[in-house]
């Protein structure tokens, strides 16, 4: 053996090395031929799309070598895209090669790719075309060798993003439309999802793929005069699945079957059970076919019958009744039990296993007049022709009150055989252990009346039937008979894919036809096998306990259906011939609907879609449109459909119209059509596409004139002409120019087409806002001087000196400059009221008119300049407060007094504006003054704060300040004289004394100061007197007629403002028409919806307002520097809602916490009913809905107490003394617990005076009289009051955390308003029966969700699922 065996060796061994040798030759083969392609050059194509027969147009690149053929080219693009080749052009993109006759690249040419004009080492850019106006084919969706597996296996949801399309489509990102109209390779047609009706989608291909219920659909006639089509339930469902059956696109629509269920679009976002749907549209179709031949189809195909049964275990008598069924529901796994059952038919034995019914559930026996042990089942008398079985696989967990998706494995078989389960007797003795009483607990599956579990008092029962009797002989004989012909075949699984928070469903179906199984995934319809079934029985890796599935995800079956196998009973579907005459002409009908549909989508797939604009010749506005036109009509028939499209006939002739391409993000006319009138627009738009880069604009001229000619490459400039005699800037001229001019040759352009000198020209490009560039270099080109697409220039040419000043100092840079800068705004001036007359007084002391404004403002430069400094102003202004406020007191505040003493106040304080007459407030003025801005410390004041909604309860109070009694003499007088209001009840030396002695100190470097404004205040130096040079800030104002609805009798001004101005300054110049002093009134922006927002920040400019802005004035006491608007709540603690809003307040910078309380009892007692003490009630930090550190009576803001914008603080009502004293004291809330009794006492406040755990304990322990070993306490978790379910406390908190201070980790308690439960530890949890426990739920469930408590698990709420048999939802209201 050993010579033979070495003698087969040899041959092997040779064929080893031949092959070794062979390999190696070509290897080398190969090698050399990628060397030699190394050398050669390559050619880089990009390839973009530009075709609509995607949805997204692709671009593709090839890096080719240059001896390529173009035919090679071709076919590789092809390959690439997905075109059948050959069905699309190629032609070159924008690049060198552009040409302007766009001829497409010879794809039969023999030439290489370098030949016919590719640049190697360079990118060559192509774009892909219709060809001959015909969009590309696509490829066909299988390919030879494609396998089944790769398309038609999968079974499982679809994708959100994308779901339409076949199989194919879903893994690409990017699908064929034209594969969402063709019909599936399947021959089925899948059904559009709405949003969330895949539910609805399975059931009804379920119901489609069912022969007798389809037959017995079609044998239905619609009798149109009985009733609306619309709202025919049977009648859309026949259209439905004539539509499923003929219909040639791969998936329609359901709109019309909802529309008939009485549903309107957002049902479709609701997504509902399966089993429900089918329940709910079998009622509404068995009411719909009332008094016809398919009334009692349902009950025909899918009703069975069982018996619910209680037998005495003691002398056998048996009380029963008879119940129909429409689905079996199956339990997958029994109450309390960690095991599953493992399969259908382990489910169908538990179902009819009876319970022993013992102990406190005894049954009483008309028969033996006791209460005695018993049994308790069901029993299937009759099996439907079709068997619906639900698999329970939605329950709830009673320990997280979640409900839940149960995913064991549970198989079910092709054939299932229900013999085995129809009348079953169970003679054996009685069973200790007790089952799953499906039977009462059965999700309301019996079609007739609900069971009942008590016998004893159901008058509907049909008892004291022996089971010897004759009729129970008769009835065995008939089950024995039946059993021989209960064999189904599984045709229909529907599938659920999530959690029980939401999912997808689809079906499984199994055609009558071929036997093959399909896969109806909404729009999906693909072969499956069996499988693929298997897949759907569930179970999950690991093991799991009980409930521990709640939001776990998986994929299985839900409802099965079989069809009793019955040769005799067996349907298959009704051929065309065999159609009813009805369903003939429904088909030919839903035929030439689709035809005329696919016609119209045709029309539209070659219709150009482009946004179009037009100058309107005598109105004077750009007009927008949509021009839709077909691209085989020209270009001159497109002018008329735009032409008529922007209703033109009566404004201009028709010849004087022409279309040219536009820019309008750039304002630019890119080029003009001359001599292409009769060029189809498809050529002219590089063809039909869903969008452009570009668009259209239907140009107009007047007779007299005539078109001028827009080339590609030229650049659009808007020329503006200015006058600098009249100051004014002329509406602008087009003019068309080259970037490679330069700017002399460009100053002859314009001198052409404005008739002005180029010799004394002066050219100002505005390149972007507030750049203003002088074209003084004659030799730059436009290019180089920064011209781009559209362009705006001004131009002055005049012999003025003007010409020889520098530019940034010459009268025309101050004008560009304000014209580039002036806004329009829209003021509402406010309706004077009797408390403000006194204040207009003040304006108008002087007689007779009030001359030029220009003279009453050089009177008012020229009492400034002997104006006091500020500080004597602000000394001799607290000295006469002093006397006012004592005067005040003494004439017990009297209304009267008060009005007078303000008036004489006002008359004694010297004003340079009393001067000024302002009767002429109404006229036009125009105030362009040579002010420099300033900020006078006690007048341009800002409020440090967000800018605050305005709303009538939050600024009563303010308004209130200007005109009570109290306020009227508080007043300061500000560099101008004009009076200024104080904080109510402060002395010489509070809030003023200390801002201004702060004032002269060294400056707080803070965001938040009012001194320091973030960079606002630093373009001023301390004196207000601006750092720079003096700017113009221009304001003309004239009196506006508003449109109708504004306001009977409302005042309005156009005013033309500088928006560098501040709105300090800005309300300065309103002063005169408002009639008060800026600090008397406020200033309210007014946005979309008419909602308004207070302008506090008075530093700031105008540069967020722009044109046509409206602003109102309303009378009211604004904030001063260093001033707070604040908003106080008040804090109850132990009320429902502990955070209740009382009034807005004004806090100052410097003013103690004592103070503000003074300030804020009046207030309390007027608008709050609140008489309190100011020992009564504190304050204290607010932070959401969190109380926060206490803030004791020496604080100082802003020194002790950081006073933010928008800030918020809670008012404290006191039980007693207060008990804080001093910051190292700690202020928590502590609440008992108590477990025995299952409740939460109110909260009592500890004062700590450390941060001492033991401390605390012993505070706790004296306040609830618990030892002080048995004190258990825990921090609340979340924001105040810290709610949480009494369920959930006892086990939930971090109990007696092992620290020995507050302030150190898991407690991390540092501040005040803390939250902290604590119990006495020897105390039990009081034990719960079910029933309390399920009321206890529902209670704290209600109280948790008044509260606001933020629930871990929050389910959608589902809506009810109804079918409105008249199409009328809103007559079932009050059942929602």
């Amino acid at each position: 053996m050993v010579p033979s065996e070495e003698n087969q060796l040899v041959p092997k061994e040779d064929m080893f090395w031949s092959c070794r040798q062979s390999i190696f030759a070509e290897m080398k083969k190969k090698f050399s031929q990628v060397e030699s392609a190394a050398e050669e050059p390559r050619v880089l194509c990009i390839i973009q799309d530009t075709t609509n027969s995607k949805t997204v147009n692709e671009r593709v690149t090839l890096n080719l070598p240059a001896s390529t053929p173009l035919k090679r080219l071709f076919e590789d693009v092809a390959s690439k895209v997905g075109y059948v080749n050959g069905t699309f052009d190629l032609m070159w993109g924008n690049g060198d090669n552009v040409t302007d006759t766009q001829t497409p690249i010879d794809q039969n040419s023999d030439k290489t790719i370098l030949d016919a004009g590719f640049e190697p080492g360079k990118k060559n850019f192509l774009h892909l075309t219709d060809r001959d106006g015909e969009q590309p084919h696509t490829m066909p969706e299988e390919s030879g060798t494609t396998d089944d597996s790769a398309q038609d296996r999968f079974i499982g949801p679809l994708p959100r993003e994308g779901s339409v399309g076949c199989t194919n489509d879903y893994v690409s990102q990017s699908y064929s439309y034209s594969s969402v109209l063709s019909k599936s390779e399947t021959g089925y047609v899948g059904l559009v999802n709405q949003a969330m009706t895949c539910y609805l989608n399975s059931l009804l291909q379920t119901l489609f793929m069912t022969p007798e219920f389809r037959n017995a659909l079609y044998k239905w006639e619609f009798e149109e005069s009985e009733e609306d089509p619309v709202t025919s339930i049977p009648y859309q469902l026949q259209r439905l699945f004539v539509l499923l059956q003929t219909s040639k696109k791969r998936a329609i629509e359901t709109t019309d079957v909802t529309r008939s269920f009485g549903w309107d679009s957002s049902e479709a976002w609701q997504q509902h059970d399966v089993q429900e749907l089918c329940r709910v549209m079998f009622d509404a179709l068995e009411q719909k076919w009332k008094q016809t031949e398919q009334a009692d189809l349902i009950n025909q195909l899918y009703q069975g019958k069982l018996k619910d049964y209680v037998r005495c275990l003691e002398c056998g008598y048996e009380g029963w009744r008879i119940d129909t069924y429409l689905d079996i529901p199956l339990v997958i796994r029994p109450y309390g039990s960690n095991q599953a059952f493992a399969s259908v038919e382990e489910a169908l034995h538990a179902f009819i296993q009876p319970e022993i019914l013992d102990g406190p559930n005894q049954y009483f026996c008309e028969r033996c007049k006791k209460k005695c042990d018993a049994r308790k089942g069901l029993r299937f008398l009759h099996f439907p022709y079709l068997l619906t079985l639900q698999l329970k696989r939605f329950d709830f967990d009673y320990t997280t009150m979640h409900r839940i998706k149960l995913n064991d494995r549970m198989t079910f078989p092709e054939e299932l055989d229900m013999s085995v389960f129809i009348d079953v007797e169970d003679e054996k003795s009685p069973q200790t252990e007790s089952c799953t009483d499906s039977g009462a607990e059965n999700e309301g599956s019996c079609h007739s009346d609900q069971m009942s579990n008590d016998f004893s008092n159901d008058d509907g029962v049909d008892e004291g039937i022996c089971l010897e009797s004759n009729s129970a002989a008769e009835r065995l004989s008939k089950a024995g008979s039946e059993k021989s012909s209960l064999l189904y075949e599984l045709f229909s699984v529907m599938v659920h894919s999530g959690s029980a928070a939401g999912g997808h469903y689809y079906a499984c179906i199994k055609s009558f036809s071929d036997d093959q199984w399909y896969s109806f995934n909404d729009q999906h319809v693909s072969k499956i096998t069996q499988e693929d079934i298997k897949k759907t029985y569930g179970g999950s890796s690991g093991s799991r306990g009980y409930y521990s599935s709640a939001f776990a995800s998986s994929t299985n079956a839900y409802m099965l259906i079989y069809r009793l196998k019955d040769p005799t009973r067996n349907a298959k579907f009704l051929e065309a011939h065999e159609y009813p005459e009805h369903i003939k002409q429904l088909v030919q009908k839903e035929r030439e609907l689709e035809e005329q549909e696919k016609r119209q989508r045709e029309i539209e797939r070659n219709t150009c879609k482009i946004k179009l604009f037009c100058m309107h010749p005598t109105k004077q506005i750009m007009m927008e449109n949509k021009l839709e036109v077909h691209k085989d009509r020209t270009l001159k028939e497109a002018v008329e459909i735009a032409y008529k499209l922007m209703d033109l006939e009566e404004a201009v002739p028709l010849d004087c119209c022409r279309l040219v391409k536009y820019d309008e993000f750039h304002d630019y006319l890119e080029r003009s059509y001359e001599g292409e009138e009769d060029t189809p627009m498809g050529l002219l738009l590089g063809g039909v596409k869903s969008t452009y880069m570009f668009d259209l604009l239907l140009e107009t001229r007047r007779p007299d004139q005539i078109f001028q000619c827009y080339k590609p490459g030229e650049v659009m400039v808007k020329v503006h002409v200015v006058d600098l005699k009249t100051e004014s800037v002329a509406p602008p001229i087009s003019v068309r120019a080259y970037l490679n001019q330069t700017v002399s040759e460009f100053k002859q352009l314009i001198s052409k087409a404005t008739y002005l000198p180029a010799e004394t020209m002066r050219v100002v490009l505005e390149r972007c806002y507030n750049d203003l560039r002088l074209l003084n270099v004659s030799s730059k080109t436009l290019k180089a001087e920064g011209f781009f697409r559209s362009n705006k220039v001004f131009i002055e040419s005049s012999e003025s000196l003007d010409r020889h000043v520098a530019y940034t100092d010459s009268h025309l840079w101050k004008l560009l400059d304000r014209h580039a800068n002036t806004i329009r705004l829209y003021v509402s001036l406010p309706e004077q009221s009797p408390g403000s007359q006194f204040r207009r007084a003040v304006y108008q002391k002087s007689s007779g008119d009030s001359g030029n404004l220009d003279e009453a403002c050089e009177r008012v430069k020229g009492s400034v300049g002997n104006m006091k400094s500020v500080e004597a102003i602000l000394e001799e202004s607290t000295e006469k407060l002093k006397s006012l406020s004592l005067q005040q007191q003494q004439e017990g505040d009297n209304g009267d007094s008060s009005k007078s003493t303000e008036a004489s106040d006002f008359e004694n304080i010297e004003s340079p504006l009393n001067e000024v007459d302002s009767s002429a407030s109404a006229e036009n003025r125009e105030l362009e003054n040579q002010i420099q801005i300033s900020d006078p410390e006690n007048l341009q004041s800002e409020e440090r704060s967000d800018s605050d909604v305005n709303n009538d309860r939050s600024t009563s109070s303010v308004d209130s300040d200007i005109l009570s009694s109290s306020h009227s003499s508080d007043t300061l007088c500000n560099v101008d004289n004009a009076p200024l209001p104080l904080a109510n009840g402060l002395d010489s030396h509070s809030i003023t004394s200390s801002r201004r002695s702060k004032a002269n100190q060294g400056k707080k470097e803070t965001w938040d100061t009012a001194e320091e404004d973030s960079g606002t205040d630093s373009e001023y130096d301390e004196s207000g007197k601006s750092r720079g040079e003096a700017q113009y800030m221009y304001f003309k104002s004239e009196p506006y007629t508003a449109d109708e609805g504004s306001g009977e009798g409302q005042k309005w001004l156009m005013v033309h403002v500088d928006k560098r101005i501040t709105l300090s300054a800005f309300k300065q110049h309103l002063e005169p028409f408002v009639g008060v002093p800026s600090s008397h009134f406020k200033v309210f922006r007014v946005y979309a919806s008419n909602q308004e927002f207070e302008s506090v920040r008075l530093n700031e400019t105008l540069s967020s307002f722009s044109d046509d802005n409206k602003i109102t004035i309303r009378l009211g006491r604004a904030l001063k520097k260093g001033e707070y608007r604040v908003k106080v709540y008040q804090l109850l603690v132990n009320e429902p809602e502990p955070c209740k809003f009382l009034l807005d307040a004004v806090f100052a910078k410097g003013m103690t916490v004592r103070q503000s309380k003074e300030e804020l009892l009046p207030q309390l007692r007027e608008q709050c009913g609140l008489d309190l003490t100011i020992d009564r009630f504190r304050l204290r930090k607010k932070t959401w809905k969190n109380p926060g550190t206490v803030f004791l009576d020496y604080h100082i803001y802003e020194e002790d107490i950081n006073i933010s914008s928008n800030w918020e603080v809670f008012l404290e009502i006191l039980d007693g003394v207060e008990k804080m004293k001093s910051m190292s004291q700690l202020a928590v809330l502590s609440r008992r617990w108590r477990p025995s009794e299952m409740k939460l006492d109110s909260f009592q406040e500890v004062v700590l005076e450390s941060s001492s755990v033991e401390e605390l304990r012993e505070k706790l322990s004296e306040i609830s009289g618990i030892p002080l070993e048995n004190i258990e306490f825990a921090k609340g978790r979340g924001t105040f009051p810290c709610d949480i379910s009494i369920l959930e406390i006892h086990q939930d908190l971090d109990w007696n955390p092992k620290v020995s201070t507050l302030n150190v980790w898991p407690l991390y308690i540092c501040d005040d308003g803390a939250v902290i439960f604590y119990r006495d530890r020897t105390e039990e949890l009081m034990e719960l029966t079910d029933e309390q426990r399920n009321e206890l739920m529902k209670k704290e469930s209600s109280r948790l969700q008044k509260t606001g408590h933020r629930v871990t698990y929050s389910p959608r709420k589902e809506k009810a699922l109804k079918i409105y048999l008249d199409g009328a939802p809103n007559k079932d209201l009050t059942q929602d």
